[in-house]
Formats: C-alpha cells, structure tokens, sequence
C-alpha cells in the first residue's frame, strides 16, 4: 500500500455511484465531499430530510456541478430501511456503499422500532439489512465495494459480543464498543461470503477524532470524561478521520477483508494502513455466529451465496 497516499491521489470517479449513511455531517459529509470533488455521483443518505437538504446545499455551494441526491434513511427502523433500499434495488447500479451513521454514548437502554437495542440496532443491524437489501445493486457493478465505519472502541474488552442486545445489563459505552466489533466481525464474513469475486467488503476506524458523534451524543459521565481528556490529547480533525473511509473505496490495493486505520501513531491522522483486528473478529465461528443472529434479529436473509 501506498505510504504516502493523500485524497489528492484519488482517480476520477466520473460513472461511479456511491451511497454514503450519515452523510449530512462529520466524516460522512467529508467522505461524500471528496468523492463528488473526484466526480462519483454520491447519495447522501440520513435520516431527517432537512439536515439532508442543508447538507447537498452546502456540498454543491463547495463543489460546483457535483451530481448529488438525498435519501431518507433511518437505520433503527427494518421497515424504512426496506422501503428506502427498494428502488436503489430495483434499478440502480451501487459501486460504493460506505456504512458510516452510527449512534453513540446512548445514556439508558433505549429500543429501536423493532424491538433491538438501540446502539447495536443502529450501528450494526442497520447497516447489516441497509446492505443486505442493496445487494441487488451492488452486484450490477463490475467491482463494487461495501465500507463500514467502526472505531477504535472495537478493541475494547467492553466490546466482547456476548448479551448483543446488553439485555442482561447496558452501559452506555459497552454498547458502542459491541456495535463497533460487530462492524468488523460482519465485514470479515462478508468478505469471506464475497471471495472469489470482484466485489470488496473493508472496513476501517476513523482514528480519535473529534466529530459531530462525539460533540452531539457523549451526555453520560464517562462519556463525558473520555471525550474531554481525549479532546486535549489525542484527537485530530474530522477531515483527516475521513481518509481512511476514502482509501477503502478508492484505493486499488485495498484487499478484500482489510481492516484500516491511520498510521500515525496518535491514530489521528496519516496514510491509512491495515491495523490489528479486534480479539475474535477474524474467528470464522464467531462471524457465522453473529450473521446467524444478525439474519435473526432482523428478519433479512442476506442474499449472498457463502463460497
């Protein structure tokens, strides 16, 4: 991989659709920016339209002639993420879809429209159906790529997968970490379910950057202590949070399966690189396990045939 790679590297991306969650602020607004700077036809998808709206305003006020469009999403409702995906389905050809809207630091247990931890049910089973439903899409393309958002949380011990819902006791930011290891423990199946093919499923954390995430849903006290320490320490700039999500949908070295992050030892900012998985995320066992679960707790069959 490249060691000195920036966004300015990027390709011309002229022909290429890209549909990006959470796009209207943080590191998906970056994302979405940079890749219709590079001329990719990007959908932004969210879940209010209003933010969305004021979100392509202002990217095509930053990039003239961007070819933009708005899709409502909201990834703890199953129904809305059938309803929203059906269409792309149906008709369009998706060559990137880069799984980024993530909820954080919820204070209580609280439940999605269907039932599943709120955290958990956004984070991952969201994305999980989100993707599932579009893969009519993705397969139209010659070589498509699924990217899903995790965080560097997902190394937490806190993250271990047992009690997915947290239905035997919730903390707010064990949740988080569980959502984030399942991100990679799906992508490492999908991409075990893909292999042999064009397609590429990768995923990556952002680094310690401050973001809307973080400013908007860290209201517990631990929350609320690790964001202001990390704030004066560690964290870097939402802009360079988004290089890692732009190397894995645009880079042609990115393999099937990678796990990226920034290589600056801060894990801040730098040229993204593979990073060390989270324990058990490369365990066969443990990824068949959680798509089990994942197919159960949503009621989506995954349409992609295991190799």
């Amino acid at each position: 991989m490249d060691s000195h790679w920036t966004p300015a590297d990027i390709p011309d991306l002229s022909g290429r659709t890209a549909l990006i969650t959470g796009a209207n602020s943080g590191i998906g607004h970056r994302t979405a920016r940079v890749l219709a700077e590079r001329g990719a036809r990007v959908l932004l998808a969210g879940r209010r339209p209003e933010p969305l709206a004021d979100a392509a305003r202002r990217l095509r006020a930053d990039v003239p002639g961007a070819r933009l469009e708005t899709v409502e999403i909201d990834l703890a409702d199953l129904g809305a993420i059938r309803e929203a995906a059906a269409p792309l389905a149906a008709a369009e050809t998706l060559d990137l879809l880069v799984n980024n809207a993530g909820v954080m630091d919820v204070p209580e247990r609280r439940l999605t429209r269907d039932g599943l931890e709120l955290t958990v049910g956004t984070n991952h089973l969201g994305h999980f159906a989100l993707t599932a439903h579009l893969m009519p899409a993705l397969r139209r393309s010659a070589a498509a790529r699924v990217v899903t958002v995790s965080a560097v949380a997902a190394a937490w011990r806190s993250g271990d997968l047992a009690d997915l819902m947290s239905e035997r006791g919730y903390r707010p930011m064990s949740a988080y970490a569980k959502s984030k290891r399942a991100n990679v423990v799906f992508t490492r199946e999908l991409a075990r379910r893909l292999a042999g093919g064009a397609h590429r499923a990768v995923a990556v954390h952002p680094g310690s950057a401050i973001t809307d995430l973080q400013r908007h849903t860290s209201t517990s006290r631990t929350g609320r202590l690790i964001l202001a320490v990390a704030s004066r320490t560690l964290m870097g700039s939402a802009d360079g949070a988004a290089w890692p999500s732009l190397y894995a949908a645009t880079h042609p070295g990115v393999v099937n399966g990678a796990y990226l992050g920034p290589a600056g030892r801060d894990q801040t900012s730098g040229t993204p690189k593979p990073v060390r998985l989270p324990a058990g995320a490369d365990d066969p066992d443990v990824g068949a396990w959680l798509w089990r679960e994942s197919e159960r707790l949503t009621g989506v069959t995954f349409p992609v045939p295991q190799s």
